[in-house]
């Protein structure tokens, strides 16, 4: 089902209609734009942090399993080497 020019230009004016009443039903005031952009800025921060403890403590148990089984090893063959 191909549209044709006609069709395509009279639904892009029906949308853009449609998404322009949408738009103005529901105006932000300036202070409100300010407070959403500062509440999506304070979450992409909390996820950003989330993210880094994350990895920080990965990166910590990761690190202490090397050391743990590096002292296994050593005293694995303190034991068998005497």
């Amino acid at each position: 089902m191909a549209l044709n020019q006609l069709d395509r230009e009279e639904l892009v004016i029906l949308l853009k209609e449609v998404i322009s009443e949408a738009v103005e039903q529901h105006p932000l005031s300036d202070d409100e734009v300010k407070w959403v952009r500062l509440a999506i800025e304070a979450e992409a921060k909390r996820a950003a942090f989330r993210k880094a403890v994350i990895e920080k403590t990965f990166i910590g148990l990761m690190s202490t399993a090397l050391i743990g089984a590096i002292m296994y090893g050593i005293e694995f063959f303190k034991d068998h080497w005497k």
